[in-house]
C-alpha cells in the first residue's frame, strides 16, 4: 500500500508548472514585480507594520485597469474593550485620496502597469489625457517605523508635450472615537493630505502629492510627519533586515523568499508600555505574545538576523512569561495580551512550557551574551522542572491540548511537546556548562533527554496508514503534519517511513501539508517544520524539490509574498513567525546550525546535488559576525569555511552532511 501510496504522489505530485507564477523577480534591490496585462483582474493582500501601526492592504486590478484598495488599520497601543487578545483599536478605510484631484479639469481615470513588492506597496500606472496629453503615476503605501500612521506619496510625472494643470485638495477628516468603548478615552483618527492648491506641471516634470491615515490618544500629541524622512527610514529598515543574514544560493527564487521573510519576520514588533512586543498580525494578535509563536518560533531566530529590536523583543517576552513562574507548578499561560495587563490559557496547558524553555534556551545560546542567558536562566528551570512533573507512565509528557489548542485532536500526551522538551533539555546542558552551573547538572539533563528520546520512540512509534513514523498521539490512526517534530530535534530513527508520510497525497498537496490527512486544513508552520526536518534527516532531494515549489508559489504566485498563516482559517494571513520559520528551514535545516555554547555550534551542511556552492553571510549570532562558505569538491566531498573577520576559523574537506563543531 506504501509503495502504491508513493508512485501516486511522484505521477501527481505538486510542482511549479502547475502553479500559476503571477510575479517575477526584479534585478537590484530586493523586490518583485507583476506586469499587467489589459484585462488582467486580481485581487491579493498584504500586511506591513512599524512600531506603533499595523495596515493589511487589499489591493487589486479591476478588468478596466484601475486600482482597488482597501486599507485595514491596526493600532495595538490604542486599547478598546474588552482589553482582550483582540482589543486593538482597527478600522476599514477605503478612502482614496485621489477621489478628488484633478488633472486639466478632470478626475482621474487610471490605467494600472506595474504593482511592486519591496517592504513597500508600489503601483505604477498611466492617466491618458485629452489632446496628446498625458500623466504616469507611481503611488507608494508604507508603514512609518516609530509614528501611528500608514503613509501615501503619489507621484505625478507629465509624459506628454503639453502643460498639465494639477488640482490637489486640502483634506483634514478627524474622527473622534466612543470614549466608552476604549481603555484609553477617545481616540482621535485623522485622514489627512499634505498638498493643496494648483500645479502647472511642465513637460518631463514631476510633483508628488502625499496623504496619512494617524491614529492617537486625544492627549497625545500629534507627529508632524516628513513624508520623505518617513520614506527614507522605512527604506533603511528593510535594508538593514535584508542586508544582515544573506543567502547565496544558484536558486534565485529561494534566495529572494529568504530575503522577503526577514522582512515579515521583523518588522511585526509594538513598542508597548511593558516594552517591545513581538506580534504575529493577521488583525487580530498585537501587542501580546505566545509560547509557540515568539517563544518557540522566532525568538530563537533573531540572534542570527542580527536585529536588536528584535533580540529585545525576544528577551521582554520571555521576562513576561517568567511573571508567571509559581511554587504551585500551575501552567504559565499560552499567551500575554494586552500590552502585558492580561493573559490568555482558553486551551489550558498546551505544553507552553516545552515550548517556552526550547526557545529561551536556544536564544540564550544564540545570542552569545552570558549577561542575558543568566537572566533567563530561571525561567529555562522552572519550564524544564515543570515538563518533568509532568511525565506519565509512558515517560513522555502530558498536557491538555498543543499549539493548534484542540482544533484537531492531540490526545492526552502528543510527540510535539515531548520533542521540544526534549531539545530543550539538551540545549540547558549546554548552558549549565557555559553558565558555570557545574557539569552534574548538565550530565542530569543530557541523561534526562536520552531517557525521553528512548519514551517517545516507545510511546509514539506506530505503523500508521501503512506508514512506519509515530501516532501524534496514543490511538492516533490518521496521519497528522507533527510527525515531522522529531527531525527537527535530531531524532532520525524513523526519518524514512516519516518523510515518506510527510511528502505522499495523503498529507501533501499544493499548498503544503495538511493538518491531517482527509482534512482541507492546512497551516505553513508545519510544512516549513517538515522542510527543515527533512534538511536536518539528510534527505536533500526530496526537501529540496519541495522547498523549490513552495517558495516559487509563496513569492510568486496569486498570494505573495510571504509565508501564511492557515487556511481556511484566517484567509492565509501574512502571520510574521511563520516568516521565520521559513528562515529557519535555511540556518538550521540547509546549513544545520545547533547552538552548542555562547561561542560554538555544530553545523551539518546539506549541498543539494544540482549546486555547487551555497553560503550564508552576515551571521550575527554567538556574539560575532560570521559567514559560512560550502563548496562542492568532487562527488560527496564539500568544503565547509567558517570565516569571522575575513579570517578562517574553520576549513574542511568533509563528506556533505557530516557534522562539524565550529568554536568562534
Amino acid at each position: 500500500m506504501r509503495k502504491v501510496i508513493l508512485l501516486v504522489c511522484a505521477l501527481v505530485g505538486f510542482g511549479t508548472s502547475g502553479a500559476q507564477q503571477r510575479w517575477q523577480i526584479d534585478k537590484g534591490a530586493h523586490s518583485i514585480s507583476w506586469q499587467v496585462e489589459e484585462g488582467d483582474e486580481h485581487r491579493d493582500h498584504i500586511e506591513m507594520a512599524g512600531k506603533r501601526v499595523a495596515a493589511v492592504l487589499r489591493y487589486g486590478v479591476d478588468a478596466d485597469g484601475s486600482f482597488e484598495l482597501n486599507k485595514s488599520m491596526v493600532w495595538p497601543m490604542l486599547r478598546v474593550f474588552p482589553n482582550n487578545t483582540h482589543g486593538s483599536l482597527m478600522r476599514r478605510f477605503d478612502w482614496n485620496p485621489l477621489n478628488a484631484v484633478t488633472a486639466n479639469g478632470r478626475s482621474l481615470k487610471e490605467q494600472v502597469k506595474k504593482i511592486t513588492l519591496n517592504g513597500t506597496l508600489v503601483v505604477e500606472s498611466e492617466i491618458p489625457l485629452r489632446r496628446n496629453s498625458s500623466l504616469s503615476m507611481r503611488r507608494t503605501y508604507f508603514p512609518s517605523v516609530d509614528q501611528p500612521a500608514l503613509l501615501e506619496m503619489y507621484e505625478f510625472t507629465n509624459t506628454g508635450k503639453g502643460v498639465v494643470n494639477l488640482e490637489f485638495p486640502d483634506v483634514q477628516t478627524r474622527l473622534t472615537t466612543d470614549p466608552t468603548k476604549s481603555v484609553y478615552g477617545s481616540y482621535l483618527i485623522l485622514l489627512s493630505t499634505s498638498k493643496a492648491g494648483t500645479v502647472a506641471l511642465e513637460p518631463g516634470k514631476t510633483c508628488t502629492f502625499f496623504a496619512s491615515i494617524a491614529a492617537y490618544k486625544e492627549s497625545e500629541s500629534k507627529a508632524h510627519l516628513n513624508f520623505l524622512h518617513e520614506w527614507t527610514k522605512r527604506k533603511e529598515s528593510v535594508a538593514q533586515w535584508t542586508d544582515n543574514l544573506v543567502l547565496e544560493t544558484p536558486d534565485q527564487v529561494i534566495n529572494e523568499m529568504f530575503a522577503f521573510s526577514k522582512i515579515r519576520a521583523c518588522e511585526s514588533i509594538f513598542e508597548t508600555k511593558r516594552g517591545p512586543m513581538h506580534g504575529p498580525g493577521g488583525e487580530s494578535y498585537y501587542a501580546a505574545i505566545w509560547a509557540n509563536d515568539q517563544a518557540e518560533y522566532i525568538n530563537p531566530y533573531f540572534p542570527f538576523v542580527g536585529d536588536a529590536y528584535g533580540n529585545a523583543s525576544a528577551v521582554n517576552s520571555f521576562k513576561h512569561f517568567a511573571r508567571y513562574m509559581n511554587d504551585e507548578w500551575k501552567p504559565i499561560p499560552s499567551s500575554i495580551v494586552a500590552e502585558g495587563d492580561s493573559y490568555w490559557n482558553g486551551a489550558g496547558d498546551r505544553g507552553d512550557a516545552a515550548m517556552i524553555a526550547y526557545g529561551a534556551a536556544r536564544y540564550a545560546l544564540a545570542s552569545g551574551s552570558k549577561e542575558e542567558a543568566g537572566q533567563l536562566w530561571p525561567l529555562i528551570e522552572w519550564c524544564l522542572e515543570f515538563s518533568r512533573r509532568k511525565i506519565n507512565e509512558g515517560g513522555v509528557v502530558a498536557s491538555d491540548a498543543d499549539e493548534l489548542e484542540n482544533r484537531f485532536p492531540a490526545g492526552d500526551a502528543n510527540l510535539c511537546t515531548s520533542s521540544l522538551y526534549y531539545d530543550a533539555l539538551l540545549s540547558a546542558s549546554y548552558l549549565a556548562k557555559d553558565l558555570g552551573k557545574g557539569s552534574e547538572l548538565a550530565k542530569k539533563y543530557r541523561k534526562q533527554a536520552m531517557e525521553l528520546e528512548k519514551n517517545i520512540d516507545s510511546y509514539f512509534a506506530a505503523e500508521v496508514e501503512g506508514f512506519d513514523t509515530y501516532a501524534y498521539y496514543e490511538g492516533n490512526d490518521v496521519l497528522r503534519a507533527w510527525i515531522c517534530i522529531p527531525l527537527t530535534v535530531g531524532i532520525n530513527k524513523r526519518a524514512a517511513g516519516t518523510i515518506d508520510a510527510l511528502f505522499s497525497p495523503r498529507l501533501w498537496t499544493e499548498n503544503g501539508l495538511l493538518t491531517q490527512a482527509g482534512s482541507k486544513t492546512f497551516w505553513d508552520r508545519s510544512t516549513l517544520y517538515a522542510l527543515r526536518g527533512v534538511f536536518m534527516a539528510g534527505e536533500v532531494g526530496k526537501a529540496m524539490e519541495y522547498l523549490k515549489r513552495y517558495s516559487a508559489t509563496r513569492l510568486l504566485g496569486n498570494h505573495v509574498p510571504y509565508a501564511v498563516e492557515a487556511w481556511p482559517e484566517g484567509g492565509q494571513r501574512h502571520l510574521s513567525a511563520e516568516s521565520a520559520l521559513y528562515g529557519r528551514v535555511v540556518t538550521e535545516g540547509m546549513f544545520g546550525i545547533r547552538p552548542t555554547g555562547f561561542r560554538s555550534f555544530t553545523l551539518c551542511p546539506q549541498l543539494p546535488q544540482e549546486w555547487n556552492q551555497m553560503s550564508l553571510r552576515k551571521i550575527k549570532a554567538f556574539g560575532a559576525d560570521f559567514d559560512i562558505e560550502v563548496e562542492r569538491m568532487k562527488g560527496q566531498t564539500i568544503r565547509v569555511v567558517v570565516k569571522k573577520a575575513g579570517k578562517a576559523v574553520l576549513n574542511k574537506k568533509v563528506a556533505n552532511g557530516s557534522s562539524l563543531n565550529c568554536k568562534l
